[in-house]
C-alpha cells in the first residue's frame, strides 16, 4: 500500500506537470485503486459452486439461526439498506445494543480482514462471530448444527454443498456456506466503469472529487478494489476527535492485539456504498457523509476542508455506489417437532 507521502507527492507532481488526457488520470487513478473483478473471487480452502451460494443465501436470510429465532445475518446488514443496519449500533438478542457501528456486508469480500479491528481473517470466520455473541444472535455452534439437523431440507442442501464429506451438516461448514454467498455482493459502480475506460461515467464534478481525494491524501488509507478495508490507522492520527465521535472506551484493535501502539487504531473502513451507509465511524455517531468527510480530513490529514472541497469529495464517493445483484428473497426449510426451541433469555 503506498504511503500518504507518497501519493501526496506524486499528486502535487501530477497536477504540476497537467492532465493530457482523461487516460493519463485514468493510468494515475489504476496505480491507486482497482475496479471490482468481473466474477465472483476465489475463496480459501472454500471453492464456489451454485448449491453452496444457495445453501449460504438461505442461512443468511433465516432467523432461526439466533437463539431468540428473531435475528438473521440480514438484521444487522440488510440487503435493502445498503449492506448494514442504518443504526449507531446494532440492536440484538433481548434488544440489547451492541458495541460498535455494524459494517456493511457488500463487497466484504474484498477486505484483507473484517471487524473495525479486524478480529476475523475473512467472511467464513466473521459469520461465526455474530452467531455466538450475546448482545446479537446469542446462539451456540451445538444449537446451531442441532438447528439443522433438525430439517431434513437443510441435511439434503448441505449434502449437496460439501458431497465429498460424510457429515457435511457443522458449524464450519455453515460458515463456509454464508462466505460463499456473501462472496456474490459485489456492486459495480460508475467509478469501475470509468476506470474501465468510460469517460462517461463519471461527472466534472465526481471527477475533480476523485482528484481532491487523492491530492489531499485519502487514497492515501482509502485505496485498493475496496477504497478500504485494507489497512489499520489511528482515528485521530492529526488531531484526536472528542468523545462525542470517538468513545474513549473503545480502543480498536488494541482489544485484539494488547498493543499500546494498537490504542484507537481501527481498520480503514471501505467506500463503496458509503452513501447508502449512514451513520459514520464505528460509533456510528455521525450521520452526514459531508460533516465526515471533514472530520477526516482534519483529524486524519490535518486538512480543513471547505465546503465546496467537501462536496465534491462527496460527489466522488456517490460515484461508488453500486447495483447489487438481484436479490429474491429465499423459502426456507420448514422445522420439525426436533426442532430447538426460540428463547429469549439473556445470559
Amino acid at each position: 500500500m503506498k504511503t500518504r507521502h507518497l501519493i501526496s507527492t506524486t499528486a502535487l507532481t501530477f497536477a504540476l506537470a497537467g492532465v493530457a488526457s482523461a487516460n493519463d488520470l485514468r493510468d494515475y487513478a489504476r496505480d491507486i485503486f482497482e475496479p471490482l473483478p468481473s466474477t465472483i473471487p476465489a475463496l480459501a480452502d472454500n471453492p464456489v459452486t451454485p448449491e453452496k451460494i444457495d445453501l449460504g443465501k438461505a442461512l443468511f436470510f433465516d432467523p432461526r439461526m439466533s437463539a431468540s429465532g428473531v435475528f438473521s445475518c440480514n438484521s444487522c446488514h440488510n440487503l435493502a439498506t445498503g449492506g448494514d443496519d442504518n443504526m449507531p449500533t446494532s440492536i440484538g438478542h433481548g434488544w440489547q445494543k451492541g458495541p460498535r457501528n455494524s459494517p456493511t456486508v457488500l463487497n466484504a469480500v474484498f477486505n484483507e480482514a473484517q471487524f473495525w479491528d479486524g478480529r476475523a481473517a475473512d467472511l467464513a470466520e466473521q459469520a461465526k462471530g455474530p452467531v455466538q455473541a450475546g448482545v446479537e444472535m446469542a446462539n451456540t455452534p451445538e444449537n446451531v448444527v442441532a438447528t439443522l439437523n433438525s430439517m431434513p431440507q437443510y441435511v439434503e442442501w448441505f449434502k449437496a454443498s460439501f458431497p465429498a464429506e460424510g457429515d457435511p451438516v457443522s458449524f464450519d461448514n455453515f460458515a463456509k456456506a454464508i462466505e460463499a454467498y456473501e462472496a456474490t455482493l459485489i456492486t459495480p459502480a460508475p467509478f469501475d466503469a470509468w476506470l474501465n475506460g468510460d469517460d462517461n461515467a463519471l461527472n466534472a464534478e465526481q471527477v475533480a472529487g476523485m482528484e481532491l481525494f487523492i491530492d489531499k491524501g485519502c487514497a492515501s488509507c482509502h485505496n485498493g478494489v475496496n477504497l478500504g478495508g485494507n489497512g489499520y490507522y489511528p482515528f485521530g492520527l492529526i488531531e484526536k476527535p472528542g468523545a462525542d465521535i470517538l468513545p474513549e472506551g473503545d480502543k480498536g484493535r488494541f482489544a485484539v492485539t494488547e498493543t499500546a501502539d494498537d490504542e484507537y487504531v481501527f481498520r480503514a473502513s471501505p467506500l463503496r456504498n458509503i452513501d447508502q451507509t449512514a451513520p459514520y465511524f464505528h460509533s456510528g455517531l455521525v450521520w452526514d457523509l459531508k460533516v465526515a468527510v471533514q472530520i477526516m480530513g482534519e483529524s486524519q490529514l490535518g486538512e480543513d476542508l471547505n465546503d465546496a472541497e467537501a462536496d465534491q469529495i462527496v460527489a466522488f464517493l456517490g460515484s461508488l455506489t453500486g447495483t447489487l445483484p438481484q436479490v429474491v428473497y429465499p423459502i426456507l426449510p420448514v422445522e420439525t417437532a426436533t426442532t430447538p426451541r426460540p428463547t429469549g433469555e439473556v445470559k
